[in-house]
């Protein structure tokens, strides 16, 4: 499960950021745009760092 991780969170991310985008289109609060967003780039950096060497520590 270790090495699939960083795809994982990458897909996560994919998936978070295709819905910041639609929710922003549909008018959505802008609390829940930026809470959506803030998941998806934490859930990219946390994919990216754990691709790094050393990130499976």
């Amino acid at each position: 499960m270790n090495r699939f991780l960083p795809t994982l969170l990458l897909i996560l991310a994919g998936v978070l950021v295709g819905g910041t985008w639609s929710l922003h289109r549909q008018g959505a609060p802008k609390v829940a745009v930026l809470v959506t967003g803030v998941l998806a780039v934490l859930a990219t950096v946390a994919g990216v760092l754990r691709l790094l060497p050393g990130g499976d520590a």
